[in-house]
């Protein structure tokens, strides 16, 4: 890793004379002129009182500042928002999740451009507040690291451990008959005994996971549960890294290769995670100028096994696994197969390969398997493509999912639909429940489907009953549950011209997802459909709607920069605005194409 040397960006606002001004507003919050004169680090988190995943962050961001003046440096403690997927899933509110994916990534970046820190730590904890993290690093390019804020310890139900994913399957179970008030309600009180992130391989720590792969965050600091002691070191460690990271130039761009991306995949791929992942890591790799698309996922996947038994694809929680060695036994293991790159560099400035070798197995763990002897033989995340999907679904397919299904379509234009037909026992085996004007604008917002998901398997429908979709699933969701279908419903993909009884087949060692209706049939319901009316006309969801993108290239947020100077049009993530984009009109509406701004790489 080249380093460079080391820049002072806050002496722009700190330094000379004419600065008294901003030097006399930080005396009034308890800074000196000396503290001042040293790199300034900013200590970023989404602390909040609407969940239990952020819920340590501001006794976190304590520690890390602790770290950062121990090095030399001087921190500056900034917040920003998050939404709980858990708490609003199944309403309105879920529609604000991945929108506040952007937002998180926007008013980071928009902070440290305005207050010109040196150095970054992000805090992160619930679902979105990791992937946008790392947009706001990659856009910034300032040096620092994310670090996650760990996950809930399970809780004890029946002698065995849960999660919340076995209270949304619950609340099926409930309805269908088959447990009563009184279990439901012992579940709910037992299911979440304190604070962190869903406990399972669910995107929280899908995502946490990916972060070391990707080099940044330290491998091995996603371990430790959020209610264990070892979060409070791992928080000083960040801000001590924060300040040698500054001093040595390591910036993301130094990070985020190709190669990188593809470890990140890989881990995913390897422990059965999110299909969120997906979604996230393109949007990452967009702000990062880095090449990547939804072919990557399958083809990267494709060659790997799974060699965790976590949930929801197996028994044992994130708790387990950090007790089994943590992620840096996964990583020896897939460093060691040749299936990642242990040659990436990390924010710690030593090799990802090099961080792996020091990984502690617990003798007699049976949570990480030998990748000679795996749980599955091909990793979990496949791409569909067909007559119903032309740009690509996401599936996750591991070995209990069954890998064909045909069957009559039920279609709903909303989730809500959907659940209250599941509910009331109107679906039936061997249907495909189709959900649609949920994508990224339709929504707008791309809600999960966890609720609706986790009733077809509490009512013992899982093994029959297929679902496909524009919208996106929980990292909690097992079963043949297809997402992200591109193009989506509200920009007039195939998926809305489905009707109530057409034939679709899944087929998923074929990569295929079709409809089987006729070409001619389908470009004649296609001429007779109308958009619907947008569901918000003003506000942050509105503009989210006007600008976001399809699925397929991560549902980032962008708009459309001409360069004069050049006469080429580019595209730029979230930070600049043209006419097209304050009218609300998109590059597929006016049916041209997006072009990315660095050459050699993909446009999305």
């Amino acid at each position: 890793m080249n380093a460079v040397p080391p820049t002072r960006k806050s002496r722009l606002l700190y330094a000379g004379p004419d600065r008294a001004p901003a030097r006399a507003q930080m005396r009034a919050v308890g800074f000196t002129e000396e503290d001042l004169d040293r790199p300034i680090i900013a200590v970023a988190h989404s602390w909040t009182e609407t969940m239990p995943c952020n819920h340590t962050h501001r006794m976190l961001a304590e520690e890390v500042k602790k770290g950062v003046r121990a090095a030399g440096g001087t921190p500056m403690e900034i917040n920003t928002v998050a939404v709980s997927d858990v708490v609003t899933m199944g309403t309105e509110g879920m529609r604000t999740s991945l929108v506040s994916r952007d937002l998180i990534a926007d008013s980071l970046e928009l902070v440290a451009r305005g207050h010109m820190f040196d150095a970054m730590v992000t805090i992160v904890g619930c679902d979105k507040t990791i992937p946008a993290a790392a947009m706001a690093h990659a856009r910034l390019d300032i040096p620092g690291l994310i670090l996650y804020s760990g996950a809930m310890a399970p809780g004890r139900f029946n002698g065995e451990d849960v999660t919340l994913a076995e209270v949304f399957e619950a609340v099926g179970a409930h309805a269908a008959g088959r447990i009563s008030d009184t279990d439901l309600t012992r579940l709910e009180r037992r299911a979440c005994p304190g604070a962190g992130a869903c406990g399972g391989q669910y995107t929280a720590n899908t995502m946490a996971m990916a972060m070391e792969f990707l080099g940044l965050s330290p491998l091995g600091s996603a371990g430790p549960p959020a209610a264990d002691t070892r979060r409070r070191e791992w928080a000083v460690r960040a801000g001590r890294l924060a300040v040698e990271a500054w001093a040595s130039g390591r910036t993301p761009s130094t990070l985020l290769s190709h190669a990188a991306f593809r470890n990140a995949i890989v881990a995913g791929a390897a422990t059965a995670g999110s299909t969120n992942l997906v979604l996230h890591l393109l949007a990452i790799a967009r702000e990062a100028q880095v090449p990547l698309d939804l072919t990557d996922f399958d083809t990267y996947s494709a060659r790997t096994p799974v060699i965790t038994d976590l949930k929801p694809f197996g028994r044992r929680t994130a708790v387990d696994l950090d007790r089994a060695g943590g992620t840096a036994l996964v990583a020896r293991r897939l460093v060691e197969a040749g299936l990642v790159d242990g040659s990436t560099p990390t924010v710690t400035g030593r090799t990802l390969g090099e961080e792996a070798e020091g990984a502690e197995e617990d003798p007699g763990q049976n949570v990480v398997a030998e990748v000679a002897r795996p749980l599955s033989p091909n990793g979990a995340l496949l791409v569909l493509r067909g007559s119903l999907a032309p740009e690509g679904a996401v599936v996750k397919a591991t070995s209990h999912v069954r890998p064909v299904h045909t069957g009559p379509a039920r279609v709903f234009d909303c989730e809500e639909d959907a659940m209250a037909a599941l509910q009331s026992g109107a679906i039936c085996p061997g249907d495909v429940v189709v959900i649609r004007y949920e994508g990224p604008r339709g929504g707008p917002g791309m809600r999960e489907m966890l609720g609706v998901t986790a009733a077809i398997v509490g009512r013992g429908l899982g093994e029959s009953v297929a679902l496909v979709t524009d919208g996106r699933f929980s990292g909690a969701t097992r079963g043949l549950m297809v997402g992200h279908l591109a193009p989506e419903a509200a920009v007039g993909g195939p998926i809305a011209h489905v009707r109530d009884g057409d034939v679709i087949a899944l087929d998923l060692p074929g990569r295929a997802i079709r409809l089987d209706v006729t070409e001619e049939e389908l470009a004649a319901r296609a001429a007779d459909w109308r958009a619907p009316e947008p569901r918000y006309r003003h506000g942050v969801m509105a503009k989210y709607r006007s600008l976001v993108g399809s699925a397929a290239h991560g549902a980032v947020t962008a708009v459309h920069v001409v360069d004069h100077e050049n006469s080429e049009a580019r595209e730029e993530g979230g930070d600049r605005e043209d006419t097209r984009a304050r009218e609300g009109i998109t590059a597929r509406e006016n049916g041209t194409d997006r072009a990315d701004d660095k050459e050699g790489t993909h446009a999305y």
